[in-house]
C-alpha cells in the first residue's frame, strides 16, 4: 500500500518542524508539504491529493476548525493544538484524533495508526494489528528534539543526567556541561518522550537517568556534583527500577 499523503498546517514554524520530524519517523506517512496557514493548504489541496491533514486550530486569519468546515471533501484530520477547549467541537467534526502540544512521538504515532486503520477500512484493505503501536525504527531512536530559543536542539538520551521541572519550563541537565538546556514544556510531557526503561520520575520536579546514578543515600541521589531528592512515594519504584532487593 502507498504511504498516506500528509499535509501539515501550523502558523508556528517550530511546531511545523516538529510535526514534519514526526511524520518522517513513521514509515507509512509521506509529507507532501508543510503550510503556515489554511490558505496555503487550500492551494496545495487543489493540486495534490491529500489523505491526512495535521492541523493546528488557533491560527491568524482562519481557525483550523473553520477551515475544516469549509472543505467539501475533507481528508482525514488530526488536530495538533495547544488548546483543549476545542475538543468537543472536534468530535462534531469527526476528526481522527486531538493531540495537545507538545506531542510525544509515541502519542503522535498512535494517532497516525488510527488514520491508517481508517484508511484501510475505507479502501477495504486489511487492518494491521501491531503488537506495539510504535514502528521498530521509531523505537530505536536514541534522541529527541526540543525547542530552545526559536531553534530545534537535538538531545541525545544517553547524555542526559537528570531533568528538573520549573512550572512551565524544564531544565535538561547533560554530562560534560555546566549549562542545562532550558525549554518550555511540562515534566509530564517530557516523561512521555523518554525511554521508560532508562528514565524514572523520582520526585514531583525531577526525572533521573538511571544509568547516571552514582549512589542513593537518605532519599537523595548523587549524580556527579548534583544531589536529586527522592520522594518517599517514588522510592519503592526507584529501587525496583535499579533492581535492588533488600537483604533478607
Amino acid at each position: 500500500m502507498e504511504p498516506l499523503r500528509c499535509l501539515a498546517v501550523d502558523d508556528e514554524s517550530l511546531a511545523r518542524k516538529l510535526i514534519e520530524e514526526n511524520i518522517r519517523q513513521i514509515p507509512f506517512l509521506d509529507l507532501i508539504k508543510s503550510c503556515k496557514n489554511p490558505f496555503e493548504a487550500m492551494e496545495v489541496m487543489e493540486k495534490e491529493p491529500i489523505d491526512l491533514l495535521f492541523l493546528d486550530i488557533q491560527m491568524p486569519g482562519m481557525l483550523g476548525t473553520k477551515f475544516l468546515e469549509s472543505l467539501r471533501n475533507p481528508p482525514m484530520v488530526i488536530f495538533v493544538t495547544a488548546y483543549d477547549h476545542y475538543a468537543v467541537e472536534s468530535y462534531d467534526l469527526e476528526v481522527i484524533d486531538y493531540l495537545m502540544k507538545p506531542v510525544s512521538l509515541e502519542r503522535f504515532t498512535k494517532a497516525a495508526y488510527k488514520a491508517l486503520d481508517l484508511h484501510r477500512k475505507r479502501h477495504k484493505l486489511q487492518t494491521i494489528q501491531p503488537s506495539s503501536l510504535i514502528p521498530t525504527d521509531v523505537k530505536s531512536l536514541d534522541y529527541m528534539f526540543v525547542n530552545v530559543e526559536y531553534s530545534l536542539v537535538k538531545v541525545i538520551f544517553s547524555e542526559i543526567t537528570h531533568i528538573e521541572g520549573l512550572k512551565d519550563y524544564i531544565k535538561i541537565h547533560l554530562v560534560n556541561t555546566t549549562r542545562p538546556i532550558l525549554t518550555k514544556a511540562t515534566l509530564k510531557s517530557m516523561e512521555e518522550r523518554l525511554p521508560i526503561q532508562q528514565f524514572k520520575r523520582v520526585q514531583k520536579s525531577f526525572i533521573v537517568n538511571l544509568d547516571k546514578i552514582e549512589s542513593i543515600r537518605n532519599h537523595r541521589i548523587s549524580i556527579g556534583k548534583f544531589e536529586v531528592p527522592v520522594s518517599e512515594s517514588y522510592m519503592e519504584d526507584l529501587l525496583q527500577a535499579i533492581q535492588y532487593s533488600k537483604p533478607s
